[in-house]
């Protein structure tokens, strides 16, 4: 096949590429979706006390050393302003500002981590990387009570799996 030949069908290839492409429909994007209800829409309600606070960083303690674990644990009020805090004896130093900010997230956009944790592995939300405050790794977690979010609680220093058990402790405490 000489060269205007191949020029020839190349451009006959890429026309009939070109053809087919504009004549299929783009997906419909699922984010383009307009829902009835506002998604995770629970309202902000009293800050949690100190003493609950320190009774939920109990529960986390208890189950972490059930297993040999070492975590970071924060506990932020309703206005995401930090309550209480404890670090375990051997825990990572870089948990420290993982575990509030964990307890931030959770609070601030009224769900747990793992949300963001799941539409980034998942592809569906990569927008979420965008949005100041983000943290998409488990371990953050609302506090909710009589409906209301009070506070949150935030666990760093083992995997995601880890992280995601012991803070759970510490939720299931405080009902």
């Amino acid at each position: 096949m000489n060269t205007s030949s191949l020029l020839l069908a190349l451009t006959l290839a890429t026309a009939a590429f070109s053809a087919t492409a504009q004549t299929t429909p783009p997906a419909p994007n699922p984010l383009d979706t307009v829902a009835e209800k506002m998604p995770f829409d629970v309202p902000y309600g009293a800050p949690i006390t100190l003493e609950r606070a320190q009774n939920a960083i109990t529960a986390v303690v208890a189950e972490a050393n059930k297993h040999n674990w070492k975590f970071n644990i924060a506990v932020v009020d309703s206005g995401g302003n930090l309550v209480s805090f404890v670090r375990m004896n051997g825990a990572q130093l870089a948990s420290i500002t993982v575990a509030e900010h964990k307890a931030r997230a959770a609070n601030n956009f009224r769900r747990e981590t793992k949300v963001f944790e799941n539409a980034i592995q998942q592809n569906s939300m990569n927008y979420v990387l965008t949005l100041d405050g983000i943290i998409a790794s488990r371990g953050g977690i609302p506090l909710i009570e009589n409906g209301k979010i009070i506070g949150a609680i935030g666990c760093s220093g083992g995997s995601g799996a880890q992280d995601e058990v012991v803070c759970r402790a510490g939720v299931d405490s405080l009902k």
